[in-house]
């Protein structure tokens, strides 16, 4: 289980609902005008000489001559108007003419009326004309998208696009002094230095800014406090310690070598408490070698008498605290030899990551309770006798540790025994 509290599924950007909201209005305005314009009359049309459509209605054939698209169709009814179609009586009077029959043979639907000196039928309009118990009609052609119904909507949609563009640009904007500080709040750790924060932008995101720095530097006035607590704590307590050794000595054994273990045990505490809370302050940040930390470690170890083996690995170049690290890898190692005899090590680099793994041969972990193990004086062994579970505040150390280097660690079952994993940035 990963030392890092499990996070929630990520939240989409600021960016994008700023985004949505300005190409969502951008596309209702343009369909309500679409709308509009769609439902409303259709651009003027050219005129159509009433000669050409008597001719047309004479033979059932369309017009060959240019000029405006016409249809002619042959049925057993007249012809029923489209919506928005009137009977026009002027354009009746003059398709009588030209056809030269009776006005109670003929029928004229116009979607506006058509003016006695124009002379032409120059607006969409239904003709009719019953001969020989048929109706012959002639219309103008009326598609569900027209050709100015498609150039309308293709220029709104460019209109669309065009102003996506720039919305997005402004989105990132107005998010990226958001993402800034996001940033600078996650890596804000006391003892490290705050990244820098945005200083222009909104007024809010002053603010933010604003705000972020100075919870960092409560943080780091209480991490300060808290460790010249703790010196003075240990300082307070050394001197009755001391006293209280030197008068263990005059007791009779075996109290005395039980009271001499106990005070030892108590300074022992006192020193890991004090250094835990000095870990937690980070020190100079340097590019390091991290295979040359592990080898150099492991040779120490080793020569120690430690059973301690580091395998060849792959160039992995970190960015981190020296110090910090290596007693996170000392405290694993350490860990590794205490509960399972020997402690292997290997690492591997993929993509910008690089993974320590370390194994050993021992009786492995309870899944169940291995976060707990993370804890500040939590042992494993729940006797929680010192000379098996040491002081409790390893495991919290290497969490300390890996959390400050945006790294995080695993500790779970592997395929010999119990086995840790570190994962750490790497830099170029």
């Amino acid at each position: 289980m990963s030392i890092i509290a499990d996070r929630r599924g990520r939240a989409p950007s600021i960016a994008w609902p700023i985004f949505a909201l300005v190409v969502a209005s951008v596309m209702v305005a343009a369909a309500t005008i679409f709308a509009v314009t769609f439902n409303g009359p259709p651009p003027r049309r050219t005129a159509q000489s009433p000669a050409v459509v008597s001719e047309a209605l004479r033979t059932g054939m369309p017009p060959r001559t240019p000029g405006p698209e016409l249809a002619v169709r042959t049925t057993e009814t007249p012809p029923r108007p489209d919506r928005g179609f009137r009977a026009d009586q002027a354009a009746r009077r003059t398709l009588a003419t030209m056809l030269g029959v009776r006005e109670a043979d003929v029928v004229a639907y116009t979607m506006r009326p058509m003016p006695e000196e124009e002379g032409a039928f120059g607006r969409d309009f239904v003709l009719g004309w019953r001969t020989g118990g048929q109706w012959r009609i002639a219309q103008t052609p009326r598609p569900w998208l027209a050709p100015w119904h498609l150039t309308t909507l293709l220029a709104m949609l460019i209109a669309v696009v065009a102003l996506a563009v720039p919305a997005w640009f402004i989105a990132q904007a107005i998010s990226r002094p958001v993402r800034a500080v996001a940033r600078a709040a996650e890596r804000a750790r006391a003892g490290a230095e705050l990244p820098a924060l945005p200083t222009g932008g909104a007024r809010e995101v002053r603010a933010l800014s604003t705000a972020v720095a100075a919870m960092h530097a409560r943080l780091a006035a209480h991490a300060e406090g808290r460790t010249t607590m703790l010196a003075a704590i240990a300082h307070d307590l050394g001197t009755p310690l001391s006293r209280l050794a030197f008068r263990v000595e005059q007791l009779p054994e075996p109290a005395r070598e039980r009271a001499a273990a106990d005070i030892t045990e108590m300074r022992g505490l006192i020193a890991a408490a004090l250094s835990f809370a000095r870990d937690e302050a980070v020190g100079a940040m340097s590019r390091l070698d991290l295979g040359s930390l592990l080898e150099s470690l492991g040779d120490d170890m080793a020569e120690a008498g430690a059973a301690v083996t580091v395998a060849p690995g792959a160039r992995a170049i970190v960015r981190g605290d020296p110090v910090a690290l290596r007693r996170l890898f000392a405290n694993l190692l350490g860990n590794a030899v205490r509960y399972g005899d020997r402690a292997e090590v290997s690492w591997r680099v993929a993509g910008d990551r690089v993974t320590v793994v370390i194994d050993d041969h021992g009786p492995g972990v309870d899944p169940a309770g291995v976060e707990r193990l993370f804890e500040p004086f939590v042992r494993g062994d729940p006797s929680r006798n010192r000379a098996t579970g040491g002081t409790g505040l390893g495991l919290a150390i290497v969490r300390s540790v890996a959390a400050r280097h945006d790294g995080e660690a695993v500790l779970e079952n592997g395929p010999s025994g119990g086995q840790a994993r570190v994962v750490l940035p790497i830099v170029g």
